[in-house]
């Protein structure tokens, strides 16, 4: 299993070689850009798209994630077995994209080794979801924000992330995450990434990152990432438990529970089911590693059960559907969500939140 881990951070840097090139050549993005139509198109976002940069092998049924292997550019629906037909006869866009996805990912895991890992799982156990890139409308806009040291990103490139997530076929429960963040920072040479994984298998617990330092007592302001999309209930709600300019917004659902993750919010909150089991599965994982976690928001309003330790009522899971939903919407986090890493934070939103909407 520590090898699945590294092959997965392998895989995931791939994906964010792919999104860096497409991004740098200007010819190949717009041609690996796709309007999403009907049941798959995002109900939240007027305009939202799907790329070419699910470069994954199968997994015999046991692989899933937001885009389908599915692209048309104009052409006739015959198989593709080379990049060169599948990009319209695009020579030059299809050896870009070679280049990029047989380019060796370099990967320097210094911060927690995975060798001495022993996670007590079988391959035959567990299912993968994946989200190639999360945050697609900003990753398309391509803005470049300056973002101050310990601060959030509230939209742009930053906020653009590739996401995989592993989890029990038996139960749901997430146990493996990986994050990698195609464009964490810039330099003279260009945009330079930065990988997050975690590990959450019963009494295996182990992180990239280390859990934030608790807040000094002369801060009590909580901090809430929201969507800027939130119902103003929502928002109303909360404020008077965050301090000044601690109500604050960022794009991307993957993003914005990574930014609970580093410590740069406490508690992320969504109220609508406009998040699916593809942005949350691998995040989630790194939150248990932690200690915290990510609810569905309706059970945690309908049970007021979060006093006290970890519970597992409420928590997300990943291996059922809806299956009344039509196309995506069946893997929908149709109860909303809240993620964490404090519990009593996590009480303190719940109940300023109960009875509000």
């Amino acid at each position: 299993m520590a090898d699945l881990l590294k092959l997965l951070l392998r895989v995931a840097e791939k994906a964010a070689n792919v999104a860096r090139v497409c991004r740098q050549e200007a010819p190949l993005f717009q041609l690996l850009v796709q309007e999403k139509t009907g049941v798959d198109k995002n109900k939240k976002f007027v305009q939202d798209f799907k790329t070419l940069a699910n470069m994954f092998p199968k997994m015999i049924d046991h692989i899933q994630g937001e885009e389908s292997n599915k692209f048309e550019n104009g052409l006739e629906k015959e198989t593709a077995a080379l990049l060169v037909t599948v990009l319209d006869g695009d020579q030059m866009a299809a050896t870009l994209m070679a280049c990029a996805i047989h380019q060796d990912a370099t990967l320097t895991l210094s911060d927690t080794s995975t060798d001495n890992l022993h996670i007590p799982l079988s391959p035959s156990d567990l299912s993968i979801w994946i989200d190639p890139i999360d945050a697609t409308s900003q990753y398309i806009e391509g803005r470049e924000e300056v973002v101050e040291e310990g601060c959030l990103c509230p939209s742009g490139l930053q906020c653009a992330l590739v996401l995989i997530g592993v989890y029990l076929r038996a139960t749901g429960e997430p146990v493996i995450g990986v994050i990698n963040q195609p464009f964490n920072h810039k330099d003279p040479t260009g945009w330079k990434g930065k990988h997050f994984w975690g590990v959450s298998c019963g009494s295996v617990k182990a992180c990239s990152v280390l859990r934030p330092k608790e807040r000094p007592a002369e801060c009590p302001g909580l901090s809430v990432v929201l969507s800027s999309s939130e119902k103003q209930a929502v928002k109303e709600a909360l404020a008077p438990l965050c301090g000044p300019d601690r109500l604050m917004y960022a794009s991307g659902a993957g993003y914005k529970i990574l930014c609970v993750i580093l410590g740069l919010a406490d508690i992320y909150v969504l109220s609508e089911g406009s998040t699916f089991k593809w942005d949350s599965c691998g995040p989630h994982a790194l939150l248990l590693a932690l200690g915290g976690g990510m609810l569905d928001l309706k059970e945690c309003l309908r049970f007021s059960h979060c006093e006290g330790g970890h519970h597992d009522q409420g928590e997300l899971t990943y291996h059922q559907s809806h299956s009344e939903s039509p196309g995506a919407e069946r893997w929908a986090n149709q109860g909303g969500l809240v993620a964490y890493l404090d519990c009593q934070m996590l009480h303190r939103v719940i109940g300023e939140l109960k009875g509000k909407f």
